[in-house]
C-alpha cells in the first residue's frame, strides 16, 4: 500500500508508542465534519490525538491521525458554565478560566493535556471529594460516525458514556465545563515516614481538601502533600524556592539521579534515601492551578491503577514483595492519590471510594515484569487500570470491573456501527 504523502510519524511523551498515519487538521466543526463524513464513507478509520501524554495505545493511529489543535478557543461563559474547544491545552483553559475569575475544582499534576484528552482518558487529581476532570463535564458536542454534530447534556442517555468515551464514540469538538469561583489553596508539604502516612491518612482525606504523597521505594519514606482552601494568597512561594524545588531538584538533578542508578543499579537504594530527603518541608500558598501542576521534564513510562480505598494498604505491601523480587531496580517513587465515587460510567472510580496507586521507571529502563506483577495484585482486589497509562487488561477482565461496561458498549454500537474511531487499543479493552 502506498503511504500518503501527507503521512507522518507520531510519539507519544513517554515515547513508548508511535505509528505513521495520515495527518488531519481541521479547523472548524465543518471540517471535522466533512472528514469524518468522508471516512465513514470510503470505510476508513480515524483516531483523534490529543498531547500525546498516555502511555497506552489509546491514541495511535493505523489510518488517518486528526489533531485539534486548531479548535483551541473559548466559546462561551454563562455563570460557572465555560464551553471550549477540545483541542484547547489545560494551561490555557486554566489561565482563560482565570481571567473570568474562575477555576477547575480540582486537576492532575499536570497540564499539558488537551481538554478532549484529558476527559476522554479519565484524568483525575485528589481529593476525597473530588472525581475525575469528566465528572465537571456538563454538555458535549460531538460529530458521530458519518459526520453528524451531536449535542449532548445531562438529559441525554448518552451522557454517562460521552463524558469520559475513549475516543471510542466521536470526535469532541466543544466541552462545556462546570467550574468553580477562582480560588487559592495552602499547601503543606513535607517529608515523612510511610507507617506515619498511614496511620494519619483517613483523618487528613476528611480534613483537607486534597491529599497525595510519593513513597520512595527500598525506604520507608515518603513526600506528603495536602492542600486546603484559604482566603487569602499571604504566603507565596518565592521564586528561588520554587525553581530550586520544582525545576532544579525534582527535573534537573533529578534527571541526573536516575541516569545514575539506570548506568549503576546498585546505587538506586541509595539514591532512592537521598532523593526522599533532598525536598525538605515548605508550605505556601497559591492560585489553586499553579499548586497543583508541575512542571515535569523526566520522561518515564507509568502504570496506574484504581483500588478501593480500603486495599491501599494491601497494595502497597505487596510492593514491597514486589520490588525485592525483581531482576532490575526501580527508580521512581509511587504515587498515591485519592478520589469519591462517581456516576461516569467508565470513570475508574465509578461508584465507589478510590486510592490511586501509580507507579513509574525511568525512560529506557525495563518496566514489563514490574507493571505486570503490580496489576496482578489490582486485579485481583477489583482494580480498574487507567485508561491513559499502561495496563495489560482486555475486554473480558473489565467487564466484571466496570459494571454499566455493556450500557457504554451499546452506546458504541449506536455512535460508531462501522468502528470508524477504532483502532487496535480499542479493540482490545471494549472487544
Amino acid at each position: 500500500m502506498t503511504t500518503p504523502v501527507n503521512s507522518r510519524r507520531w510519539t507519544n511523551w513517554g515515547r513508548n508508542q508511535e505509528s505513521v498515519a495520515e495527518v488531519l487538521t481541521p479547523g472548524t466543526v465543518d471540517e471535522v465534519s466533512a472528514q469524518v463524513n468522508h471516512a465513514t464513507q470510503s470505510g476508513r478509520r480515524i483516531k483523534v490525538v490529543g498531547s500525546g501524554h498516555s502511555f497506552t495505545a489509546i491514541a495511535v493511529a493505523d489510518d488517518q491521525r486528526m489533531f485539534l489543535h486548531r479548535l483551541n478557543q473559548l466559546v462561551s461563559v454563562d455563570g460557572p458554565l465555560v464551553t471550549v474547544q477540545a483541542g484547547m491545552l489545560l494551561s490555557t483553559l486554566n489561565t482563560v478560566l482565570a481571567e473570568h475569575g474562575l477555576a477547575m475544582p480540582n486537576l492532575g499534576d499536570i497540564d499539558a493535556q488537551t481538554v478532549s484528552g484529558a476527559i476522554s482518558t479519565g484524568t483525575h487529581g485528589t481529593g476525597a471529594a473530588y472525581s475525575t476532570l469528566a465528572s465537571c463535564v456538563e454538555a458535549v458536542t460531538m460529530v458521530t460516525a458519518g459526520g453528524k454534530v451531536e449535542r449532548f447534556t445531562a438529559d441525554a442517555p448518552e451522557f454517562p458514556a460521552v463524558r469520559l468515551g475513549l475516543g471510542a464514540l466521536g470526535v469532541l469538538v466543544d466541552v462545556t465545563l462546570r467550574c468553580v469561583p477562582t480560588f487559592t489553596l495552602l499547601a503543606d508539604e513535607r517529608p515523612m515516614r510511610l507507617p506515619d502516612v498511614l496511620a494519619g491518612i483517613d483523618e487528613w482525606n476528611a480534613d483537607f481538601d486534597h491529599v497525595e504523597f510519593f513513597w520512595y521505594p527500598y525506604t520507608d519514606r515518603t513526600s506528603l502533600k495536602r492542600n486546603r482552601k484559604v482566603a487569602a494568597n499571604d504566603r507565596p512561594l518565592s521564586a528561588f524556592r520554587g525553581w530550586l524545588d520544582d525545576d532544579f531538584l525534582s527535573n534537573t538533578l533529578w534527571q541526573g539521579v536516575c541516569k545514575v542508578g539506570q548506568k549503576v543499579p546498585a546505587t538506586v537504594p541509595a539514591l532512592s534515601a537521598m532523593a526522599a530527603h533532598a525536598l525538605s518541608a515548605r508550605t505556601y500558598t497559591g492560585r489553586s492551578d499553579q499548586v497543583f501542576c508541575s512542571p515535569r521534564r523526566v520522561r518515564f513510562t507509568e502504570m496506574e491503577y484504581e483500588i478501593p480505598r480500603a486495599a491501599l494498604p494491601e497494595v502497597l505491601h505487596a510492593l514491597n514483595r514486589i520490588l525485592d523480587e525483581l531482576p532490575f531496580r526501580v527508580q521512581f517513587p509511587v504515587e498515591v492519590r485519592f478520589t469519591g465515587p462517581d456516576d461516569v460510567w467508565l470513570s475508574h472510580g465509578y461508584g465507589r471510594d478510590s486510592a490511586y496507586v501509580a507507579v513509574h521507571q525511568f525512560l529506557g529502563s525495563p518496566y514489563e515484569p514490574y507493571f505486570r506483577a503490580f496489576e496482578a495484585v489490582c486485579a485481583g482486589l477489583g482494580g480498574r487500570p487507567h485508561w491513559g497509562k499502561l495496563h495489560y487488561r482486555d475486554a473480558e477482565s473489565l467487564r466484571s470491573a466496570y459494571p454499566r461496561f455493556d450500557d457504554f458498549l451499546a452506546v458504541r454500537d449506536r455512535l460508531d456501527p462501522g468502528r470508524v474511531f477504532t483502532n487496535d487499543y480499542l479493540t482490545r479493552v471494549l472487544g
